[in-house]
């Protein structure tokens, strides 16, 4: 008889967005009438910028000729967006990233879960509290971490780094020595960001103890401090121990067009094994490559015109974040985020648990937003919202909470 893994059994419950969408469903059909404004989900609103659609145009023009027709795409992604990529976001930086060493995929989430297929199962994992949940369960289906324990929301061989109001939500080194550590700055869900200094913090005590760093840079687009890096391979030595994740979905709205990439530099190894020849194996076994016109969408974020487009759409939501950020300090929230990240991290009224804090918004203010406790046990009693909605619906949202 098959046998399933049972790894999947010890996941809590269903995945976190899965769940917030069953219970506005369920809202919804008992109150039709009521008209729900959704910033849970981090999900664009804003359509593609006309230099991206015009290059994709011109791509599935391509596909319908002959001489231009393309078939499966290189195992790493075409040889121009990978270059536009090293020359757009790495060497304008002064990063030291090559193109052979960019892997294009189709989105951040899917690399963030996959990415833990190449390292040995008896890892130990360090991950921020609270967390972008991919991270965890996905370690939970590989067997990593342990048994998870519900009065605590913990699993017994995860290593947790508190990010609290105490430490401005940016974690401490662990007292445990990890083998991977995750980490996302700008953060989701607090929206956090660490200094490069504090960053080479990181950096240096990962090639100390042999550790490596998992970098979800996806919200960098979002940076408007000038001493808080866009990429971990700013600090230097961060080509051994580092690994950095990106996304086209939160700079260039590509959530239903589906584009990213990771960064794997050939310097980090495990003894003489090449990560980047591991990811590399993995890549080519079990993926066939982000599609032709899409790849083109990609190249074009980097045009002159797609760059001043898209700036436009990063001020949109950044406006939409300030909006949210004074709308609930001026209600008397104790709010954070929304500076570097488009999102806003609120500490929940009295002493309402984010799963019913979430309740009451959606009953009283038909407003969706995404509990704490979702992303682990450091954000209960904190609630996230999203400046990723209309301008025209964030501010009809702060309207109603204000007025709660």
């Amino acid at each position: 008889m098959f046998r399933i893994n049972d790894n999947y059994l010890k996941l809590p419950g269903s995945y976190l967005f899965s769940t917030i969408g069953k219970k506005v469903r369920e809202y919804s059909e008992a109150h039709p009438e009521k008209e729900i404004i959704r910033l849970g989900i981090g999900d664009v609103t804003q359509p593609i910028a006309p230099a991206i659609i015009e290059a994709m145009h011109k791509a599935v023009d391509e596909m319908g000729v002959q001489e231009t027709f393309r078939g499966y795409a290189p195992d790493l992604g075409y040889e121009f967006l990978r270059d536009a990529i090293a020359e757009g976001d790495y060497k304008a930086r002064g990063c030291a990233i090559e193109a052979d060493e960019i892997f294009v995929s189709d989105g951040a989430k899917c690399d963030s879960g996959n990415i833990q297929e190449i390292f040995s199962q008896d890892s130990r994992i360090a991950v921020c509290d609270p967390v972008y949940p991919v991270y965890v369960d996905t370690n939970v289906m590989a067997g990593r971490t342990g048994t998870y324990d519900v009065s605590t929301g913990m699993w017994s061989d995860v290593i947790y780094m508190p990010c609290t109001a105490d430490n401005g939500f940016s974690p401490e080194l662990p007292k445990e020595t990890p083998d991977i550590i995750y980490l996302c700055f700008p953060n989701n869900p607090t929206g956090a960001t660490i200094t490069k200094d504090q960053l080479q913090v990181w950096v240096d005590y990962a090639n100390r103890v042999g550790a490596v760093i998992i970098y979800d840079a996806a919200y960098e687009a979002y940076i408007s401090e000038d001493n808080v890096p866009h990429s971990i391979y700013e600090c230097e030595g961060a080509r051994t121990c580092a690994i950095e994740l990106k996304s086209f979905s939160k700079n260039a709205g590509f959530t239903g067009v589906r584009l990213g990439y990771t960064v794997i530099p050939k310097e980090l190894k495990c003894g003489e094994v090449t990560l980047h020849s591991l990811w590399a194996r993995r890549h080519g076994t079990k993926y066939n490559g982000a599609p032709y016109i899409v790849q083109r969408a990609g190249e074009a974020v980097y045009s002159e015109e797609g760059k001043k487009q898209l700036k436009a759409q990063v001020a949109y939501y950044m406006n939409n974040a300030k909006v949210i950020y004074e709308g609930l300090k001026g209600a008397g929230y104790t709010v954070s985020g929304g500076v570097n990240a488009p999102y806003i991290w609120l500490k929940t009224p009295g002493s309402m648990t984010s799963w019913e804090f979430f309740d009451y918004l959606l009953e009283n203010a038909n407003v969706v937003g995404t509990p704490g406790s979702g992303f682990g046990p450091s954000g209960e009693g904190y609630f996230r919202l999203t400046a990723f909605g209309t301008y025209e619906n964030t501010v009809k949202a702060i309207e109603r909470i204000k007025a709660l």
